[in-house]
């Protein structure tokens, strides 16, 4: 598994995973499950968009910089 951090691809207008300065994920559609770190615990989830992207499971008023493995 790889860690890295989300950001937010405004050209695209999807969120991405950051592992190193020039090494992305490629872009997460919606439905692609990966772990997110809450609490100091790796916790399931996945990424879904209704009015705006949100982790199902995961209360976060902005996603980007959340640690993630995939």
């Amino acid at each position: 598994m790889k860690q890295g951090a989300l950001i937010f691809d405004e050209q695209a207008d999807r969120y991405d995973i950051r592992f190193d300065l020039a090494d992305y994920y490629g872009g997460l559609h919606c439905g692609e499950t990966f772990d997110v770190m809450v609490d100091g615990r790796w916790k399931p989830t996945r990424i879904e968009m209704a009015e705006d992207w949100y982790l199902v499971g995961v209360r976060a008023d902005d996603l980007s910089g959340l640690r993630v493995r995939i």
